[in-house]
């Protein structure tokens, strides 16, 4: 089995209240469950984490240094501000997909822009909840082309 991290960023914990006409209803709890179940059946365990907090974020990332084996990461708004958050990433030497419930490029010009797309294996954008399990399924293919 390969060890998985999830992360979501700020706000991401009201989803499914949160603009639901931009974002959906359905809940980060939901989206993880389907990712963990969905990542089981493909050999995958999925650790889930969510913080408001950037430095929080940060620190899973450096405490899963040399134990997991791939990144699942929809930094939300630190998409566009965080270089810190894009260097933890880096740092992992794992691959990363980036996902966001909403097409960022389609959204207002300072959302166009992420900080994390450019380390990053594939970015998955504008498929709502169903985006993070095509994250999940990208991340099989990743690591059965690279074991």
């Amino acid at each position: 089995m390969k060890n998985i991290l999830l992360l979501n960023g700020p706000n991401l914990g009201l989803l499914g209240k949160r603009e639901p006409e931009i974002y959906g209803t359905t809940t980060l709890h939901d989206i993880e469950e389907a990712c963990q179940k969905l990542g089981a059946r493909l050999g995958m365990i999925i650790a889930t984490r969510h913080s408001n907090h950037e430095g929080e974020l940060i620190d899973w990332l450096n405490a899963a240094f040399g134990r997991i084996h791939g990144v699942i990461i929809n930094p939300g708004g630190l998409s566009h501000t965080s270089i810190s958050l894009r260097d933890a990433l880096a740092l992992l030497k794992v691959p990363v997909i980036e996902v966001h419930l909403s097409n960022i490029h389609e959204r207002e010009e300072f959302r166009r822009f992420s900080y994390i797309s450019d380390i990053a294996a594939e970015v998955i954008m504008g498929h709502g909840a169903k985006g993070y399990e095509m994250a999940v399924e990208a991340m099989a293919r990743h690591l059965q082309s690279n074991p």
